[in-house]
This record gives structure tokens, C-alpha cells and sequence, in this order.
């Protein structure tokens, strides 16, 4: 409270001019979407029915259809008003790599159409989702292999100066990979549930083998180099999301492959997917809390001497929302109650940090002190 009452009377006063807003917008913001979309999801997969939390994760996917389509049309005026410098983001060595958070942004608002939109307006909420699965698909591929060919061409970057924030980019596609599986269970037809299972099998491929790869690389940066400056300490928490995101994407996609096989005539080939999927759920959930316990231990050593506030902060939410999720499926499917508790406990947790973080994004963004492109720093008007 006493914030609100210390703000100024006048909105973006850390601002030259109002429309520093969308020159300064980068895509760092829809890491807010990620945050809010996966919080929303987490409600809706408690083991225990609570009066009105379906309805609030329903709400927090309106807040996230509105943050979005906000984001979106910043960003977009950015590359129209301001072209020249909005292009600069290419070159970036790190603001590039938040290009990947705007299809993992848009997969969760896929997801809450699944989850809400189904149950508000039925069925024929479906050909809209399938059509925005398969944009969010091609943003992803784009992502995922267009931003590493411009880090091997025309960035400049160091092993001392590598964060988790490399990972953005590949992630994107395991994500669209697991709104596939929810995806594909829903549609009516079974050629079309066929086509988007194995593709979100292509998409879990291309992902998480080169996020491993990005791992074992941040693994010995962080040995030789140590901890990355506090301005990136919420990265720590980066290398949970595609490790989670990984194991929740075999539990979904084969969750219905035996039913989506078996109508192809390989149902042998659909149960040992699911089986395959638990047994390598169980196994990458286990190195998920590896990183979940590094990242608490690194949090704690940040924390200590001090951690900045900025965008960056979204980065807790999303990686700590899959891993609830993953932990809460598996509760579900091996009928565990420490995997359901354990699962509920993180949900909390990230239910109060969602709050905390975004309370900070609103007075941030209404004095207008986390508009700020590091693509453009130095560059005057």
C-alpha cells in the first residue's frame, strides 16, 4: 500500500516522453504471459476441488488473452514507428533470445482455450485452437532455429558472459509440443489427432536434446566463470523449464497415444509410448530437482547481496509452474500422494510469487522504469 501511495501522480515519469513506451518495448515483456498463462494452468490440475479456483484460473487466462494482445500491438508499433531501431534486436546478444517467450506466451493462452474455452462455448472453440497450435508451431520452429543461426553469424558472444537465457529460444518448441498433446485429444477427427501428435513428438525432438546440449554447456560455464551478474539472477531458474517441460510433454503426448495409434493400426506402438512417456517422466522430473535445488541454493546466495528487480524476475514463474504441473501429473498417474502434495506446495509457492513479481511489473511499468531496450542504450533522440 504504501507503494501505490509513494507513486507519482503522473504515469512514466521516468519517461522522456510517453512514447518511449513503445520505443523502449522489447519482447522481454511476454515473459509476463508465460508467467500468468502457467499459473492459470497449475490451478486447474489441483488434486483437491477449492470453491472459485477454476474460476480465478479463468480469470488470470482473460488477464493473459488482454496482456498479450497488449504486448502485441507495443511490439508491433515498435517495428512500425521506430523500424530502424527495433531491428537492432536481431544483433542482441541476449534481448534476441527473448523472442522465444512470445510463442511459449501464445501456447498458454492455446492451452486456457482448451481448458476454458471448451467448457464456456463447446466444441467449436476447436478449429481456432488447432489453427493457432499451427502458428504457434511455425513460431517456435522459427525461433528455435533462426535465433541460433544468427548467434553463429552476426551476435558476439562469450562463454563468461552465458546465461540460461540461450535456452529461450529452443524451449519454445517442447512447449508447443505439449499444448499439441492437449490439443490432439480434443479434435474430432483422427487424421488430424495423428498429424498433430506426431508432429508435437518432431517438436519435443528438436528441443530438448539441444536444451541438453545448452545444459551441459551452462553446467561447466558456471564452474569456470561462477554465478552470472545479479541483473540475470533469476536465469538460474531457466534450466528447470525445458527439463519439466520435457517430462510433462511425454506424460501428455502419450497419455492418448495408444487411443490415437490404434486408429492408425499401431496400437502396439501407442502403448509402449505411454509407457515410454511415465518411465522418462519419472527420470527427467528426478533431474528437475536437481536444478530446482541449485536454483534455490544460487536464489538464497543472490538474495544475500542483493538482486535488482527487473523483467528478468518472470523467469522464476514459468520454470516453477511446469515443474508443479509435471509433479502434479505424475501425482495423478501413479496415484502418489507425495507427488500431489508436493505438487500442491509449489503451486502456492508460485501463486505468491506470481503476486509479488507482478505487483512490481504494474509500478514498474506505470513509471515507466522497465521500459528500457539494452538494442538501443546510448542511442539518442
Amino acid at each position: 500500500m504504501n507503494h501505490i501511495l509513494s507513486l507519482p501522480r503522473r504515469p512514466f515519469s521516468q519517461l522522456t516522453h510517453p512514447r518511449e513506451v513503445i520505443r523502449q518495448f522489447t519482447p522481454n515483456w511476454f515473459a509476463a504471459t508465460m508467467g500468468t498463462g502457467i499459473l492459470s494452468t497449475v490451478l486447474t490440475q489441483l488434486p483437491i476441488n477449492i470453491a472459485g479456483v477454476f474460476q480465478l484460473a479463468e480469470a488470470l487466462w482473460f488477464l493473459n488473452i488482454g496482456l498479450f494482445l497488449t504486448f502485441s500491438f507495443l511490439y508491433a508499433a515498435r517495428w512500425v514507428l521506430f523500424f530502424h531501431e527495433a531491428r537492432r534486436v536481431f544483433g542482441h546478444s541476449t534481448v534476441s533470445m527473448f523472442f522465444g517467450t512470445i510463442p511459449m506466451g501464445m501456447a498458454t493462452l492455446i492451452n486456457g482455450l482448451l481448458l476454458f474455452g471448451q467448457a464456456r462455448w463447446g466444441a467449436a472453440v476447436l478449429p481456432l485452437a488447432e489453427a493457432l497450435w499451427w502458428l504457434d508451431v511455425a513460431m517456435s520452429l522459427a525461433c528455435g532455429v533462426l535465433i541460433p543461426f544468427m548467434m553463429f553469424t552476426r551476435q558476439e558472444h562469450r562463454i563468461d558472459q552465458m546465461t540460461a537465457v540461450w535456452l529461450l529460444p529452443v524451449v519454445a518448441a517442447e512447449v508447443a509440443a505439449v499444448s499439441g498433446g492437449l490439443l490432439a485429444a480434443r479434435l474430432p477427427d483422427a487424421h488430424s489427432q495423428f498429424n498433430v501428435l506426431i508432429t508435437s513428438y518432431v517438436l519435443w525432438a528438436l528441443s530438448v536434446p539441444v536444451a541438453f546440449s545448452i545444459l551441459t554447456i551452462l553446467l561447466l560455464r558456471m564452474a569456470l566463470h561462477k554465478l552470472p551478474h545479479e541483473s540475470m539472477a533469476a536465469s538460474s531458474w531457466l534450466a528447470l523449464g525445458p527439463i519439466s517441460t520435457g517430462a510433462l510433454g511425454l506424460m501428455v503426448l502419450g497419455a492418448d497415444a495408444p487411443t490415437v495409434f490404434a486408429a492408425h493400426g499401431l496400437q502396439g506402438v501407442g502403448e509402449i509410448a505411454f509407457g515410454l512417456g511415465l518411465i522418462a517422466g519419472v527420470l527427467l522430473w528426478g533431474v528437475g530437482v536437481w536444478w530446482l535445488l541449485m536454483a534455490l541454493l544460487i536464489t538464497a546466495r543472490y538474495l544475500r547481496n542483493g538482486m535488482p528487480f527487473n523483467l528478468g524476475w518472470w523467469g522464476f514463474t514459468f520454470p516453477l509452474g511446469v515443474f508443479a504441473l509435471t509433479t502434479l501429473k505424475l501425482g495423478a498417474v501413479l496415484n502418489l500422494a507425495f507427488f500431489s502434495t508436493l505438487g500442491s506446495l509449489l503451486a502456492v509457492a508460485l501463486t505468491v510469487l506470481w503476486l509479488a513479481i507482478m505487483k512490481r511489473t504494474l509500478i514498474g511499468a506505470y513509471t515507466g522504469e522497465l521500459f528500457v531496450s539494452p538494442c538501443i542504450a546510448g542511442l539518442k533522440r
